[in-house]
């Protein structure tokens, strides 16, 4: 096998060859050709941890937690970094990548399955469902208010699908849609933030996220403090024990700090479509409407490792690096911190009660807004109204995003690795088992969303830890793709390696934890 030979891919057709195109170069007057994947991936992942589990646990430590959110989301770097090394050089999602790595597909969509079961519960419509009834009731919702919840939740899982069918590519509508939402969300924020956050606030979140080692436990009068692992250590030579009581919180906070779960491998799928390094000689998922000349693909092309090709890689890798570095961790942190700010400022004021809060969770710093004694009430009014809309914005596209992630996955895992679909439909016809999953999708959400129709938070503990679980798994797969199939030239460092290492170690640890702490000690229980 020389260096441009596809690797053996058990089940799946060899890799096609063509030319790399030429990258332009990074610049304001490239502004439209560079903002992409790096935007859409920061607006889906302004979500449920920076909105609800974020605010809860500065709510509750303060910033003294925030430095797990730190190493998420620098670990997530190196692992999305290495997603777009895939896509750049074959055209092709990862998980395709995954598929033509030994037993062969058949064992990866199984492995897929399992490690996809957090997207099949959608939580965040529930929320999106509480801010409109809130909106509508001009008051945070009880467990009593239900009847118009339930409709709604049922209501928004239809509407955000929506969007995804127009655009030319659908990957166009995510990215105009995540653009208007990081802009809307991160700009509240940061005026909220700037005029009536106080200095010691903004100190004790943003510092919060170099404190590495602070962790909660239980004092003596059963009361839950931070103290930092390492210094207890050197005081007592022991270590703290941490209190179980918040290890599912932790465990859920570190999970949708940044991305989380199989989200994060969404990044190969949106370099493709936006058509960087080889994705432009793919093609992407055409939308309903408009997206008539739009093709795809079944199969991944690659370039010839000529010295004129590997310098069009360096322009393209640039991309990856600038997108991620400079777009996409910078926005993590900053929607992390400035959603924790005003759950800081504001929570303390809110009038929601802790049984409430299991319906009302998503509300509780709009609601604080509302009652703060510093605000006039018809000021106070119109911030009421203003936050609801903002959490809608947060919520609303990103559940969006995750049906179009369920969606999208599935499709090109059946259009590449099924040997009838290669055969029979042609390259534009890809929207119509892409909408035909989306619509099934919908019909289980609805199911779902009932299911847990009165413990939306339940939803959200679940989901994200089972996306610690889904996220260390893959990264180990991974590295195993990139060092296996692509040629010698093109491979990561080994410091690469190396973040991607510390992501799988870090987010299956935290799996354990949950499963040794509170799970098996469930299990225990139900046995006995």
């Amino acid at each position: 096998m020389t260096e441009t030979d596809s690797p053996p891919s058990p089940g799946l057709p060899p890799w096609d060859i063509a030319e790399l195109p030429e990258p332009r170069p990074l610049g304001l007057r490239n502004w439209a050709s560079f903002i992409g994947p790096g935007i859409v991936m920061m607006g889906i992942q302004i979500g449920g941890g920076e909105w609800l589990l974020g605010p809860s646990i500065t709510a509750k430590y303060g910033g003294g937690l925030m430095w797990l959110a730190t190493v998420a989301i620098i670990a997530q770097v190196f692992y999305n970094i290495e997603c777009g090394r895939y896509a750049l050089y074959c055209g092709e999602p990862i998980f395709t990548g995954f598929m033509r790595c030994r037993p062969g597909p058949g064992f990866w969509i199984g492995v897929m399955l399992v490690l996809n079961a957090a997207s099949l519960i959608p939580g965040l419509s529930s929320h999106g469902a509480t801010m409109i009834a809130a909106l509508y009731l001009d008051r945070p919702p009880t467990v009593e208010d239900k009847w118009l919840i339930d409709p709604l939740a049922y209501a928004c899982l239809f509407g955000v699908a929506l969007p995804v069918l127009i655009g030319g590519k659908v990957y166009n509508m995510l990215q105009a849609v995540m653009t208007a939402k990081v802009v809307v969300v991160l700009g509240f924020c940061l005026i909220i933030g700037a005029t009536c956050v106080s200095y010691e606030s903004w100190w004790n979140v943003f510092s919060g996220f170099v404190k590495f080692g602070n962790v909660p436990v239980e004092d003596g009068s059963g009361k839950e403090v931070v103290v930092n692992a390492i210094s207890h250590r050197m005081e007592t030579g022991t270590w703290p024990v941490i209190s179980v009581a918040s290890i599912v919180m932790l465990g859920a906070f570190a999970g949708y700090a940044g991305g989380g779960g199989l989200a994060n491998s969404t990044y190969s799928n949106f370099v493709r479509d936006k058509g960087w390094g080889m994705g432009q000689q793919v093609g992407a998922i055409p939308s309903v409407v408009s997206g008539h000349h739009v093709t795809l693909s079944h199969v991944g092309k690659v370039f010839e490792l000529t010295d004129d090709n590997l310098r069009k890689w360096k322009g393209w890798w640039r991309y990856i690096l600038t997108d991620q570095i400079i777009v996409w961790a910078p926005g993590c942190f900053m929607g992390m911190a400035l959603p924790a700010l005003l759950s800081m400022q504001f929570a303390r004021y809110s009038t929601i009660t802790e049984d409430q809060a299991k319906v009302a969770q998503a509300i509780i710093t709009s609601d604080g807004i509302r009652n703060a004694e510093w605000f006039s009430p018809t000021l106070a009014k119109i911030l009421w109204i203003v936050a609801l809309f903002t959490g809608l914005m947060v919520m609303l596209p990103s559940q969006m995003a995750i049906v179009d992630d369920f969606a999208r996955r599935w499709t090109d895992a059946i259009w590449t690795a099924n040997t009838r679909v290669r055969d029979t439909m042609k390259p534009h016809q890809v929207k119509w088992i892409y909408y035909s999953i989306l619509g099934m999708y919908i019909l289980w959400s609805f199911v779902c969303a009932f299911l847990f129709r009165t413990a939306p938070r339940l939803m959200t503990d679940i989901i994200a830890n089972l996306n610690n679980v889904a996220l260390g798994v893959t990264s180990f797969q991974l590295l195993w793709v990139n060092y296996t199939l692509l040629p010698k030239v093109l491979r990561p460092r080994w410091y690469n390696m190396v973040g991607v290492a510390v992501c799988g170690l870090f987010y299956l640890g935290l799996g354990t934890l949950v499963f040794v702490f509170k799970i098996m000690p469930m299990m225990h229980a139900t046995g006995s």
